[in-house]
């Protein structure tokens, strides 16, 4: 049995226990509404955290709706406040961020193979990096396998959306309504098993862009657009405004629940915190979603009580599928299943859930009757696949109130070796386990069902499933049937040998570098899912009253941590051996005469483990040592290995050195991190032990001493090690009492003025430290540095401007200035190669002190100065740094490791030491130097 059972909702739960709301009488009531009405919904969204929570929360849980979210892209190029992870990384802890959320909206969750390769300021910068057939193709296909009435975005496809990415989630929106029920739409989707789908009606939340006599503003662009909309659907122009066609109240309470339907959704908004810190929830009070309804296959009223209007979406509306053929068999069974849902809603009772039981058990029996009775019926193969989709939901829905009646759970956990004690209930005397499994070893399961109602209920049997493909040993320790009753758990415990071809539980999708728009699908299986299933699940059979249902939960991991207490996780499989480098990519001076290379080899083996190290060069290139031995004692030892690499030659070319273990007579080339942040749940980013190096020409200052505060996390400081400058991390005590004047620079990290109070409280002395002599580079921050932090004033806005094209022209506008000079030399071939964007929240406005040193734009783009400002102050220099310089180190990136050399090795810059003595120390504002066109009007900021 495969651990994920079915495309739409039948996968086993993966976490380790459900909700608050998703528990008790307050789940069951929620089921019993799904079960009453067909409605069904998928919202088009560009990446996490885009959704309308609210909306999507209500037509789930207060409307029963079947709800479907579909985000084009993982938001792999977003910032990021909660951890250091960057790119592909970043993709996945916002996946991980989106699926929490997701449990708060209760839906189900798909994506493209597209990726946020950068802030694409309009459609068409998007489309050209995606390329329309690969976004739409992906989306049809989400489509065609959910099957909804109705199709919703957040956005409508043009300029009022803001960047390209919400614009062409908004085109998706419209162009699936058209093209997923054309059979000649991507035949290969056909051809692979899936039916063509026409949704019913198609909506767009109404802009709330702002609107003047000059058009809609673009905040994207910074630019007016033209007062109209295009429709996809019909290709033509719509004039503004688009009105309201439904309003959703989202602000409405649900008393089961005992909060709205908006701030539930806020709730789970705010695990989404890594581009923000994590949301606020709001009071309860009136609030609406407004939605403009683009078309509609019957005909509708302008203003709607919901997005269902016109359509039926009774349980009898199934029958409305058959076009061809006699249904009333169909309806009539239809009609016997809806008495029996009502009749329960009828006798619902929230202290009692168990007395639906025998009402959900028929209900699930004539479902599971017609299904057979559709597959044997003369209905067309197309008709029957259409019912017989919504009826297996409907199967699934039956089959989860009825174990929610009796309030079933089913906990499967890594059990010790020795028996524990069968008496011991719940996770509380769960021990701790291993957190990652490895090909060969073998360990224990136990897996603890409780049925807390006084009616009893038979457990025929309990399963573990692992992946198709593979061949586990699983054993159970007990067979034959029970009888649960009265919160009297059963542990069935099993026994589980992992095949030596287990696979890892990483992406299912890869791409060979950051610039690629798209991922690769390595595991056409699971194309449009989160993730590859996890390897282990549970699975519980329940017999009551002739009636066969299943609970299934993938078995947990089990661990305590500090403040947190006892955390589940599941379980992963990996390998036994993780060999890395601190970073997949640097550069090496050509002056260098060798290099050290840090490996790190990670054991995941239950026990000691012994083994060998080496590395593979380029031709003539030696490391010492050749071969190095490591020994680790138990299961997650980390070892690091040093090695110094003496190349032969070096060219400005880049060349590749490879870190390759030996354990166990198995080769290991390749390793993992876990990306996330404490209360996420992680996952596992692998690559190769590779570190490419680029011979560079470059020099850097010596005996720099530089201080580095850090703020939401990045890599510059490892970075640096590749010019051979090692830096100290500033601490609080450091900045409120420390001597900072011992350092000849300190390096501000990304988002520091947004995640460091210490450092807001104590500015003044950084700023005295510059005073007297000190060199501070603020790297890129968002608007909370836009309070005049710097010596002299300057202005963000609270929309402040970004140059994403990272192959935009770049302009030096002070070429004698000394951070082009000294000790490298800096021209236009610096700002080559370049990834992801040139840079980020450019300066609008500034005193004359700063003097910009750089100009570069994006197309149609008012000239951007505001991105490298120096500013002479006292004794020393200051300087403002909007350039990306965070994301082309860590990528290799030979002109930016040039420039940044430059900026860290001021303080011993001899221009600068030379001119030290006719600094301007004038500490009185002057004029605020603010360019009409290098900046947005007043009236054009937010």
């Amino acid at each position: 049995m495969s651990p994920e059972r079915g495309m739409v909702g039948e996968a086993a739960t993966v976490d380790a226990a459900p909700l608050p709301i998703d528990r008790g009488a307050a789940a069951l009531w929620q089921s019993l509404r799904k079960l009453h009405t067909r409605a069904s919904l998928l919202m088009v969204t560009a990446h996490p955290d885009d959704e309308d929570g609210g909306m999507l929360t209500y037509e789930s849980r207060g409307e029963g709706a079947r709800v479907t979210l579909l985000t084009l892209n993982r938001g792999e190029s977003g910032a990021n406040v909660m951890s250091p992870d960057l790119f592909d990384a970043l993709g996945l802890v916002r996946t991980e961020e989106l699926l929490v959320a997701d449990r708060y909206y209760d839906v189900d969750q798909f994506w493209t193979s597209v990726i946020n390769d950068g802030f694409s300021k309009t459609r068409e910068e998007s489309m050209n990096h995606w390329s329309h057939d690969r976004v739409l193709a992906d989306a049809v296909r989400v489509v065609r396998m959910t099957r909804p009435l109705v199709v919703t975005s957040v956005f409508i496809g043009g300029p009022s959306d803001g960047h390209g990415n919400h614009q062409v989630a908004g085109e998706m929106a419209q162009e699936v309504f058209r093209y997923a029920g054309d059979p000649k739409m991507f035949p290969d989707q056909i051809r692979a098993g899936l039916h063509p789908w026409s949704p019913l009606k198609d909506y767009a939340e109404v802009p709330r862009a702002r609107v003047t006599e000059k058009g809609v503003y673009d905040y994207a662009t910074h630019h007016w657009a033209p007062l109209r909309v295009y429709d996809y659907i019909h290709d033509q122009w719509r004039p503004w405004p688009i009105d309201a066609n439904v309003i959703v109240p989202t602000g409405k309470q649900e008393p089961l629940l005992g909060i709205s339907y908006a701030q539930l959704s806020r709730e789970g908004l705010g695990f989404q915190r890594s581009q923000n810190g994590g949301s606020s929830i709001p009071a309860s009070g009136e609030m609406f979603s407004k939605y403009h309804r683009f078309a509609s296959v019957h005909a509708a009223e302008d203003k709607e009580g919901s997005f269902f209007d016109g359509i039926d979406t009774s349980l009898m509306g199934i029958a409305s599928l058959v076009k061809t053929n006699d249904a009333a068999f169909l309806r009539q069974q239809l009609v016997k299943i809806n008495e029996l849902v009502e009749q329960a809603m009828r006798e619902f009772d929230p202290r009692h859930p168990e007395k639906t039981a025998p009402l959900l058990a028929s209900g699930l029996k004539a479902t599971v009757a017609l299904i057979a009775e559709v597959r044997a019926s003369n209905l067309s193969d197309d008709e029957k696949y259409d019912v017989n989709h919504e009826l297996r939901v409907k199967e699934m829905q039956f089959e989860k109130g009825l174990a929610q009646s009796f309030e079933l759970s089913i906990l499967p956990t890594i059990a010790p070796d020795h028996r524990a004690d069968q008496s011991i209930a719940g996770p509380s005397g769960t021990p701790e386990s291993f957190v990652m499994a490895i090909p060969g070893q073998q360990f224990a399961v136990n897996v603890h069902i409780d049925n807390p109602s006084s009616v009893p209920v038979t457990l025929a049997k309990v399963e573990l499933s692992t992946r198709e493909d593979e061949h586990w040993s699983v054993t159970p320790s007990d067979t034959g049937s029970s009888t649960l009753s009265d919160n009297k758990p059963i542990n069935q415990r099993f026994q589980v040998s992992a095949p030596q071809n287990a696979s890892f539980t990483r992406p299912y999708f890869s791409r060979k570098d950051v610039e690629q728009p798209y991922y690769d699908i390595n595991d056409q299986r699971f194309m449009s899912q989160p993730f590859a299933p996890y390897p282990l699940a549970a699975w519980a059979t329940f017999r009551y009253h002739n009636v066969i249902f299943h609970v299934g939960s993938v078995v947990q991991s089990v661990k305590r941590i500090t403040g947190q207490g006892t955390v589940m996780e599941p379980l992963v499989t990996g390998p036994a051996i993780s060999v890395s480098v601190n970073s997949s990519k640097g550069v090496l001076p050509l002056t260098a005469r060798s290099f050290p290379l840090e490996a790190n080899i990670h054991s995941n083996v239950k026990g000691p483990a012994k083994g060998t190290v080496r590395l593979e060069l380029p031709a003539g290139w030696i490391s010492s040592p050749a071969v190095a031995e490591f020994s680790t004692n138990k299961d997650g030892d980390d070892r690091l290995v040093l090695f110094n690499v003496t190349p032969s030659h070096i060219r400005e070319e880049p060349y590749d050195v490879t870190v390759v273990a030996d354990y166990n007579r198995r080769r290991y080339r390749e390793g993992y991190r876990t990306v996330g942040y404490p209360g996420l749940r992680p996952y596992n980013l692998y690559r190769p032990s590779t570190y490419r190096i680029t011979g560079v020409d470059v020099k850097c200052a010596p005996g720099l001493n530089v201080g580095y505060i850090m703020g939401s996390g990045d890599t510059v400081p490892q970075a640096l090690e590749n010019l051979g400058v090692n830096v100290t991390f500033l601490t609080a005590p450091d900045l409120a009492s420390g001597n900072l004047s011992r350092y000849d620079v300190i390096l501000l990290g990304v988002r520091t003025y947004a995640v460091r109070d210490d450092l807001k409280a104590n500015n003044s002395r950084l700023l005295d430290y510059v005073k007297n002599g000190g060199v501070v580079v603020v790297q890129y921050n968002t608007p909370e540095f836009d309070k005049n932090y710097g010596p002299y004033p300057y202005t963000m806005t609270s929309d402040p401007e970004e140059v994403t094209d990272e192959a935009s022209k770049v302009d030096i506008l002070a070429p004698d200035n000394p951070v082009f000079q000294w000790p490298n030399k800096i021209g236009a071939k610096d700002f080559e190669g370049w990834v992801a964007e040139r840079g980020s929240k450019f300066l609008s406005q500034w005193d004359l002190h700063y003097q910009p040193l750089l100009e570069t734009h994006d197309p149609g783009q008012n000239p951007q100065r505001g991105g490298l400002l120096y500013a002479r102050y006292g004794k020393g220099i200051y300087i403002y740094n909007a350039y990306a310089f965070y994301r082309q180190l860590p990528e290799g990136v030979p002109g930016a490791f040039r420039i940044f050399a430059n900026l860290v090795s001021l303080p011993k810059n001899p221009q600068i030491n030379s001119s030290m003595g006719s600094t301007n120390t004038d500490e009185a504002h002057r004029l605020v130097y603010l360019p009409p066109h290098l900046h947005p009007t007043a009236e054009g900021l937010r």
